[in-house]
């Protein structure tokens, strides 16, 4: 057998992380034990081969919902059913892991999606010290550009619109009031 087919039969592989920065932490829901285990393998095998390290899967505690319902809808209230229905989740935690990387390893798991599974990440993102000094000054130049834009705000001109009204106002070529036809009544 190909080591290729082996290497399904096993644990995924997984690499180990040097600094311990949480990246992403991605949880899996389900009904079905069976995908959320199977997306779980597949979700570290991808981390495996995008060289993010990858922690998991951790089981979380079970979602149990439970209702009771009346079988008929008149007399009968001794009579009725209980439903159930339990949640099962998985943790995947991504440790020191490039920005640009966690978002093509969480793009590649939604294009691949398993039927019956939900995913909900939380992604970290790490900026410098001072990076509040660089906002500010994009800040400045944001608004100098948007300055001639909000002059015009709220209404429904643009600056060439009204360049045109101002040059038909100013055209000697423009009827008189007392030239115009009268309308047809």
């Amino acid at each position: 057998m190909p080591r290729s087919v082996q290497a399904v039969y096993l644990k995924p592989l997984k690499r180990k992380a040097i600094h311990g920065v949480p990246s992403c932490d991605l949880q899996l829901r389900s009904y079905s034990v069976r995908n959320v285990e199977f997306f779980a393998d597949f979700a570290l095998r991808a981390a495996y081969y995008l060289h993010l390290p990858a922690l998991g899967p951790i089981p979380l505690p079970r979602v149990i919902e439970r209702w009771t319902v009346p079988r008929s809808n008149f007399v009968n209230k001794k009579s009725q059913e209980n439903f159930e229905r339990i949640t099962l989740r998985r943790l995947l935690q991504i440790h020191d892991g490039h920005p640009e990387t966690v978002e093509i390893w969480l793009a590649f798991l939604r294009k691949h999606a398993y039927y019956g599974i939900g995913m909900k990440a939380s992604v970290w993102e790490h900026e410098r010290l001072g990076v509040g000094k660089t906002m500010d000054v994009s800040l400045e130049n944001i608004k100098r550009t948007l300055e001639p834009r909000w002059a015009y705000f709220g209404r429904r001109r643009n600056p060439e619109t009204s360049e045109r009204v101002y040059e038909m106002m100013n055209n000697d070529l423009r009827q008189k009031p007392s030239d115009a036809p009268l309308s047809a009544v």
